[in-house]
């Protein structure tokens, strides 16, 4: 019974515009571009970070170095996979593969635009943290596999570092979730074109997020789980050639999609417009809106990564004592005063409207506007 209700609150419904075979080419055409967006941006951050520490950085392969993601790629493809006498086969080879498919698989409910349709999902931000909390198994599996005390160390210290920041993340969505209405990523850009980016009524909750991606996504300066003074190279330690390579890109991946996810839930998604604005007016034809959005919505995904590449370019790292001591006393009470400081501002406000709530049925669209503006 308990089960049934649950499923009756979570309400994971899929509207169908297509057959199941367009269903499998959007997905392809939005997982292939994918990979190929990994490739460059491994190119841009080496360019990047040379630059800032003054050097060149990769210029051989292509021009300009071009080619080198593909180079590196097929060297890591053609290398022999080493796997451990003692590791255990099955689980070392499943938990590269895992932490990849997970990585992806957060991408097909991504809302680029107010009229994306690849995947309606009626709460695909729900099902981006239920995928995001799953990436924990790779990286304890991998750890444990190995045999390696080294990997089991590195494994133990992400996954505690990870589960730290996603308690602060899923905790910043709930005022996000307050002032939109709905677990609907389309909803959450939607009411940001009704009134405005949310960048702006919650900006102390938006240099949270930040600071928890980076720690979500073991990047500097919290790459603790990567040590290599104290833990070698981690959880990853024992892995070679492709295997190494499928962490790799579920890093970059995972990178990508929190980058994505800040812009639709602080800067309005592929908006351009800070508050509402008729942009009818001045373009009548649907594409090249689409169009429009697409490009602003890529242009400031490249600018939150690029944050990444600068950070990781200009700080230290943390000690392990002082990246627990920000998620559990610092981040943790802070998000749970902005929670009650915005319940509270719009129960005030006469913006909170509990139509309905009885112990087996709870509808998640209560709240019916974001009625005033900050």
């Amino acid at each position: 019974m308990i089960f049934f209700n649950m499923l009756k609150i979570i309400n994971f419904s899929i509207d169908y515009y297509y057959s199941y075979l367009d269903f499998l080419l959007y997905t392809l055409l939005t997982l292939i571009p994918l990979l190929i967006i990994i490739a460059f941006f491994t190119l841009s951050e080496r360019k990047v970070m040379a630059s800032i520490q003054r050097r060149t950085g990769p210029i051989l392969v292509g021009f300009f170095g071009f080619l080198q993601p593909f180079a590196d790629g097929l060297k890591l493809f053609l290398k022999e996979i080493i796997i451990p006498t003692k590791a255990n086969n099955f689980l070392f080879i499943f938990s590269p593969l895992l932490t990849l498919f997970l990585s992806f698989l957060g991408w097909i409910v991504i809302s680029f635009d107010l009229y994306t349709k690849l995947f309606i999902l009626n709460n695909n931000l729900l099902f981006i943290l239920i995928i995001s909390s799953f990436g924990v198994y790779g990286i304890l599996l991998s750890g444990w596999s190995s045999n390696s005390k080294y990997a089991l160390l590195g494994s133990l210290r992400s996954i505690a570092q990870m589960i730290s920041y996603e308690v602060s993340i899923s905790l910043i969505i709930i005022p996000i979730i307050l002032l939109s209405g709905s677990l609907n990523l389309n909803q959450i850009i939607v009411m940001q074109n009704e009134t405005i980016w949310f960048l702006f009524p919650l900006l102390p909750l938006a240099f949270i997020f930040f600071i928890s991606i980076l720690a979500e996504t073991n990047r500097a300066p919290f790459d603790l789980p990567e040590a290599e003074a104290e833990l070698v190279a981690g959880y990853n330690v024992e892995y070679s050639s492709i295997t190494f390579a499928m962490f790799f890109l579920g890093e970059y991946a995972n990178i990508l999609l929190m980058s994505v996810l800040f812009v639709i839930f602080f800067l309005g998604g592929g908006l351009f417009e800070i508050i509402r604005f008729d942009v009818t007016f001045f373009f009548n034809n649907i594409l090249i809106i689409c169009l429009i959005h697409d490009f602003f919505f890529a242009f400031k995904t490249i600018l939150i990564t690029f944050l990444f590449i600068f950070i990781r370019a200009n700080l230290p790292r943390f000690r392990f004592d002082q990246l627990m001591f920000i998620g559990w006393k610092i981040f943790l009470p802070l998000t749970l005063g902005f929670i009650f400081f915005f319940s509270g501002i719009l129960i005030s406000l006469n913006s909170l409207h509990i139509v309905q709530l009885p112990w087996n049925n709870v509808n998640y669209n209560f709240i019916q506007i974001f009625s005033i503006r900050f």
